[in-house]
């Protein structure tokens, strides 16, 4: 399921992919496995879901050869990278921001590391269906690691537009989960026991297997009006 769309990025054939935050690895695995071959990192805070997203590679058949593809894992801290200055021909940060202490220090790497003329892509859970779930439920974003803020999008490409970005495109994603997660909220501490949640997760799995035209049609058209994430894109101007 991914968040960040690729062709937004404008990439080529070895080009420096970083998945910031990567998580289990659900948009390194999409670019490490493109049709173009990327030179894709992801590194994320948990050494967990780094070992996790390593894990993951065994379990899928390899990508055709090339020596312009390559894929690298590794722990670290989003607020101080450990790469050099413009080491990468795009950056994505899906879900990452709304965690941090600090998200313009972030901001401010991200744009340290990406090239002059190289993108970016943030997504960060979408203002109102985020802000349902925090009035449905305080332990939602008091749960430990869990989300500290949440994002109004003039507030986000103010942001990175100070840290030196400029924005060129924007989107939503995930419409069909918003309800998912009111439905977990509104019934917090028997969310695990909870029949309702239970067949809406088994509903969100089917369709992530099927993808039938009618789910895929109707999140099209929800996602503007309720998409759970926004997703925006900039540029790092050339110097």
């Amino acid at each position: 399921m991914l968040t960040i769309r690729p062709d937004k990025l404008d990439l080529r054939p070895g080009d420096r992919v970083l998945d910031l935050g990567c998580g289990r690895g659900r948009h390194t695995y999409a670019f490490y496995w493109s049709d173009t071959p990327l030179k894709v990192t992801g590194l994320d805070l948990s050494e967990e879901e780094v070992k996790a997203t390593a894990d993951g590679f065994f379990d899928l058949p390899p990508p055709p050869h090339s020596p312009l593809r390559s894929a690298t894992l590794t722990a670290g801290d989003a607020a101080k990278l450990p790469f050099k200055d413009g080491a990468f021909d795009a950056v994505v940060c899906s879900e990452v921001l709304e965690h941090v202490p600090d998200p313009d220090a972030v901001l401010d790497e991200i744009v340290r590391i990406t090239r002059p003329g190289g993108r970016v892509a943030l997504s960060v859970p979408r203002y109102w269906p985020e802000k349902i779930c925090w009035d449905l439920s305080t332990d939602y974003h008091n749960t430990p690691g869990g989300h500290v803020r949440i994002f109004r999008e003039e507030a986000l490409r103010g942001s990175a537009r100070r840290a030196g970005l400029r924005f060129f495109a924007r989107h939503w994603a995930h419409a069909l989960h918003s309800p998912y997660w009111w439905l977990q909220c509104a019934v917090w501490h028997r969310k695990d026991h909870s029949r309702s949640v239970a067949a809406y997760r088994r509903f969100l799995e089917w369709d992530l297997m099927k993808r039938p035209w009618l789910t895929r049609g109707l999140e099209a058209a929800l996602n503007p009006v309720m998409g759970k994430s926004l997703v925006v894109y900039f540029h790092r101007p050339a110097q």
